[in-house]
């Protein structure tokens, strides 16, 4: 998976923060560094779209941006991508395990009983996922 680059990462918060898809001018207002020329916003939402994390659609003559998945599948993607280079990967899920909170623990449990109930109905877990639009690695069976 591609890594976001900081103005990449500034500018998926602000698709991040609304539901609704916005103007190349929208996502410019709504940086803290103001002093972006438009063509770099421009630039940035256009390589964004090619690379998968934002979805673009026609408005009259303009492009409205949203990203194609949310942040927590972002960051899930970083996680997994991570997880695939190191050479023990019980030993990394087991030390991230004893990294975490209590509350964290109690809803990664949570979440690990939701995907065993739904593959035990047949659910292949994909459903997760599907609003990623380029998976680059999967999740391993146990």
């Amino acid at each position: 998976m591609n890594r976001l680059g900081d103005l990449e990462r500034a500018i998926m918060e602000v698709l991040w923060q609304t539901d609704s898809p916005l103007t190349v001018r929208q996502v410019s207002n709504g940086l803290t560094q103001r002093n972006l020329a438009h063509t770099t916003v421009m630039t940035v939402l256009d390589r964004l779209a090619k690379k998968g994390f934002a979805r673009r659609e026609r408005d009259g003559r303009a492009w409205r941006y949203r990203p194609a998945a949310t942040r927590e599948a972002y960051v899930a993607e970083l996680m997994l991508t991570a997880l695939e280079q190191t050479g023990d990967r019980d030993a990394a899920l087991a030390r991230f395990a004893q990294s975490v909170s209590g509350a964290e623990a109690v809803v990664l449990l949570e979440a690990l009983a939701r995907l065993e109930e739904g593959q035990a109905e047949g659910d292949s877990g994909i459903g997760l996922w599907e609003d990623w639009p380029t998976r680059h690695c999967s999740p391993r069976s146990r």
